[in-house]
């Protein structure tokens, strides 16, 4: 298993859940570069440059593209502020368009039975996380059987390349 430094991980995660739902909507990139510009994490980056290398990466690969991302968050060791950076960065992208599909949830269940930090102290920052952190009815709280029923319940498209230049005017 390859070693990722934590800007990396952060924009994948934060890729992976703009694309969690099958559509990767303008808001969503939009957030995830204003969250990279104000991140100490992200000096000297390329975003442009970035975003679109998982892009290609996605539409090459599809879900294997996303298990991987898992295997990759599952084994880093992050530190629990790393951890809350991890889901805030999570969150707010699942939360840039108005609009949480059930799938961008269970995405977030996935990811988050990746992490170890408690239910508590991820409640302690963001109480309106509840229901982000209730056990599925009908999966049972293993990873794998959280991340298969994720992949198999979604259908990754070709996703268009991304412009930001355009991208600021088609927001407002």
């Amino acid at each position: 298993m390859e070693t990722i430094s934590f800007d990396k991980l952060l924009l994948k995660t934060a890729f992976c859940c703009m694309a969690s739902d099958g559509n990767i909507d303008k808001k969503e990139v939009e957030l995830i570069k204003k969250m990279c510009e104000q991140s100490p994490l992200f000096k000297d980056f390329d975003f442009s440059k970035e975003i679109n290398i998982l892009l290609a990466k996605i539409n090459e690969r599809g879900t294997e593209f996303i298990q991987y991302y898992f295997d990759l968050l599952n084994n880093s060791n992050l530190s629990e502020k790393e951890e809350l950076i991890i889901i805030d960065f999570a969150i707010n992208t699942i939360n840039a368009d108005e609009v949480v599909e059930y799938s961008e949830v269970k995405f977030f269940k996935a990811i988050r039975k990746c992490l170890n930090i408690t239910d508590d102290s991820i409640l302690d920052v963001y109480p309106d996380l509840e229901i982000y952190l209730e056990e599925d009815i009908d999966t049972e709280s293993k990873l794998d059987k959280l991340v298969n029923n994720y992949l198999s319940s979604v259908e990754l498209p070709q996703f268009e390349q991304i412009n930001l230049e355009n991208l600021r005017d088609s927001v407002e």
